[in-house]
């Protein structure tokens, strides 16, 4: 015969309070591999910012950029949006998408600036390299502006204020946007539990308190 105390024990030991170690690791390696993915884009992107044949691209090219580098960044935001609600965990989602859109935002114009600068020598204070670029590109976003490099076309200065209004929008609609998405995907987790139908025991046990 099987001791009652161990029996009592096992069942504390496997139900829904066991092992809060092992619920714990699910998530951390869901952070892990968020957190890996958000790099590893961030850096496919700026890689790709310094690889690209941009040189041999003129006015037109920095057009054509912007114009189809910010309908990408609409199209990736749209689809990460339907992502995190639908995520599991949709908090390590949305810090993802953030970072995948604010990092190719910043690679676009930095794209724009360099290209305009090599179309139209002078739009700058001063001859940009790729990384002066992205540097002005940054310290705009970051709105330090240090004054060292400064647009001096007109070109130059429409391109800056559209990033500064981009800027503002990604900031804020787009977070709150996210912030949405994350809600909508704990609700959808809510809901998931009390739709599923009991299992084990408690679906099988009849209602005490109805009749025979």
């Amino acid at each position: 015969m099987s001791d009652p105390s161990t029996a009592r024990t096992d069942r504390t030991r496997s139900g829904p309070d066991a092992h809060p170690r092992r619920r714990l690791r699910p998530r951390r390696w869901a952070a892990a591999v968020a957190v890996a993915r958000a790099v590893l884009i961030a850096a496919g992107l700026v890689t790709a910012y310094y690889l690209l044949p941009l040189d041999e691209r003129g006015k037109a090219g920095a057009s054509a950029l912007l114009v189809c580098g910010l309908v990408a960044v609409l199209l990736v935001f749209g689809w990460e949006i339907r992502a995190i609600a639908r995520s599991p965990h949709p908090r390590l989602k949305a810090a993802e998408a953030l970072a995948a859109t604010l990092v190719l935002f910043l690679v676009l114009f930095a794209g724009a600036y360099y290209l305009l600068d090599r179309s139209a020598p002078g739009s700058f204070s001063e001859p940009l390299t790729r990384t002066d670029a992205l540097y002005f590109t940054l310290s705009t976003f970051s709105t330090v502006g240090f004054g060292d490099i400064t647009a001096r076309s007109q070109t130059g200065r429409v391109l800056t204020m559209v990033q500064m209004a981009g800027g503002l929008l990604l900031v804020g609609v787009a977070a709150r946007a996210l912030a949405s998405a994350v809600q909508a995907g704990l609700r959808r987790q809510r809901r998931e539990p009390s739709a599923q139908p009991r299992s084990g025991t408690d679906a099988g046990t009849p209602d005490r308190e109805a009749g025979p």
